[in-house]
């Protein structure tokens, strides 16, 4: 290996671990509490070197904003791709959506929620989020119905399972009610 590949392979590694950790403090005590003093200090490396990576919070916000869309797209995949027929597919993606966003608040959140300096539903859309969005639509364009734009419906009904996930967390639905709602949402807005 050159003296550059191991290089490039101890940037990358850092990298990891400044995002990990950053992800790890945020699911702990809020994003409020990732600083890059507290990162410098809980992956000992100097904030000088966290600036070589990323310019700041926002840059970090986004880098798991990326790793975190990639998982929620893997995690809707495997869902779906067990499930058999289209009502059941889309019922495995609402469940497997908003179990994602309970499990990970700090990642929903910057996904959704927090600037991250990412782009959405443009052209220089990173990948990662382009294919989270792909993974909804695989299943849902097959039920958007006639005459219904598959990449429109995908999104309304993603909109209803954000909201369900945003009011969930803020303790504004009963939590006892939560399968009713999904499968309310499939049988309602789907059409299978």
């Amino acid at each position: 290996m050159s003296v550059q590949e191991r290089k490039q392979r101890e940037r990358a590694e850092r990298e990891r671990l400044i995002v990990a950790t950053a992800r790890e403090l945020a699911e702990q005590q809020g994003w409020d509490a990732v600083t890059t003093r507290r990162l410098a200090e809980r992956i000992e490396y100097s904030q000088p070197v966290l600036y070589s990576h990323f310019r700041g919070k926002r840059e970090i916000i986004g880098a798991v904003a990326l790793e975190g869309a990639a998982e929620m797209a893997a995690a809707v995949r495997a869902a779906t791709s067990a499930a058999d027929g289209p009502h059941t597919r889309v019922t495995a993606l609402a469940r497997t959506y908003l179990e994602f966003a309970a499990r990970n608040p700090a990642v929903y959140d910057a996904l959704f929620q927090l600037d991250g300096g990412l782009t959405y539903a443009q052209e220089d859309t990173p990948e990662p989020l382009k294919d989270a969005f792909a993974a909804l639509l695989e299943s849902l364009g097959e039920v958007a119905g006639d005459g219904v734009h598959p990449g429109l419906f995908t999104e309304v009904f993603w909109a209803a399972l954000h909201g369900l996930a945003t009011l969930t967390r803020a303790g504004r639905l009963l939590p006892e009610d939560a399968a009713q709602r999904v499968e309310l949402l499939v049988d309602r807005l789907a059409v299978v």
